[in-house]
This record gives structure tokens, sequence and C-alpha cells, in this order.
């Protein structure tokens, strides 16, 4: 797939699937093809876990990863720790290192029952992404939909992720949340996370040159 989309993309996410199957090596393959890597793990446990995990991600040489911001203030702080001594160690910059928010699958209902509050989606991923930037991350993953409201609380300087991003001609499938790509950059996403509608085309190419086309456009 990095080789057929060639010059059109540079940045890839590995995500559970993929690393449950290739683990390290397929990261190792991947950047000798020099392209940046978003290690996806979302990984959530108990602090020392965390930052041994984070100490791994960035001994692999990933551009991006992320961890669940429900794992609490002092697991957060832990992974920034680790993964900036491990990078001052190797002598490379540390990676971008974000929290999960409200999960793109979940609508309001369901969102209030897992976490038990009445707050909005809206609220609740404000609320998270502050904690994310206080714990000392680089930035979030959330839906388009909030962009607005992380980056009033959060700043402009702080990194916004966002899957959910379904061109108009491609399902939804199990995701509730979305925009198109062009309506997520607009809102201020500085990436945006397309997947399926590139690598489950005939023609992943010609599905990556039509979204840039419609993002350009």
């Amino acid at each position: 797939l990095v080789r057929r989309l060639g010059d059109l993309i540079s940045f890839y996410k590995i995500g559970l699937r993929l690393f449950t199957l290739g683990g390290p090596r397929i990261i190792s393959k991947l950047k000798e093809m020099d392209v940046k890597l978003f290690l996806d793990l979302k990984l959530h446990d108990i602090p020392n876990t965390v930052a041994d995990a984070s100490r791994a991600a960035v001994s692999m040489g990933v551009d991006m990863f992320n961890l669940h911001i429900g794992g609490g203030m002092r697991m957060m702080q832990a992974a920034v720790e680790a993964a900036r001594d491990e990078a001052d160690r190797i002598g490379i910059p540390p990676p971008i290192l974000l929290g999960v928010t409200v999960l793109t699958s979940l609508d309001e209902d369901e969102m209030r029952r897992i976490y038990g509050t009445e707050r909005s989606i809206r609220d609740q991923v404000a609320h998270m992404a502050e904690m994310a930037k206080s714990a000392g991350l680089n930035g979030v993953v959330a839906s388009p939909l909030e962009i607005d409201v992380i980056r009033d609380r959060c700043g402009e300087d702080f990194t916004i992720v966002t899957p959910g991003v379904r061109p108009e001609w491609f399902e939804r499938g199990d995701q509730r949340r979305v925009m198109t790509p062009s309506q997520a950059l607009r809102a201020g996403a500085d990436y945006i996370v397309v997947g399926r509608p590139i690598y489950a085309s005939d023609d992943p190419r010609g599905a990556a040159f039509k979204i840039i086309e419609e993002i350009e456009g």
C-alpha cells in the first residue's frame, strides 16, 4: 500500500491490528521507506507500564503515538516524562504525544453511560483535552465536531488529530461523529486520519488522489 500510494501520502497510522500482526518489524520496514508513522495503540494501563511502553515507542522511531486520557493524570505525566527521557537518551526529537478523548464510534447516550456524566460530548471532550494539556501532552485525538471547543480551551498550538473523517462518497461504517476531509481541515484539524476509504478501495491510489483533490478544491 505504501509503495502504491508513493508520493501522495507521507504519514501512515499503524493501528492495533497491524501492530499485533507485524510488531516492531513493520515499524522498522516502514521507517526504511522514509515515511512518518503514527503508532495508534491507545495505551491505557498503570503509570509504570505506560511509561515503559512509551519508551519502547520512542525507541522504535515513531513520529507520533497516543494513550487514553482516561488512564489519569499520573499515567499521562509518566508517559510524557518517559518519552522525553528516551528521546534525550538516543538523541532524537520526542514524538508528538496525543491523548485519546471520546472515541468517534460513540454517540451522546453511550458516552454518558460509560463516563457516568451529564456532560455533552463536546464538554466531555473539552474537559479531557484540558487534562491532557495539563499533563504535558502535545495534543489530542478527537472527532472533527469538537475541534472548535478544543481550540477555545487549549489554544492554537495544541495538536488536534481527527479520525471520523469520511469523504461524501464513502459510507460512515461504525463512525458516528464525522466530517468530510475538507470540512475537518477547515474546522482546524492539524491532521486527519483516513483509513478505509483508501485501503478498502479497489484503487487506493485513485481514492487518495480523489480525497486530495477534494481538499485542494
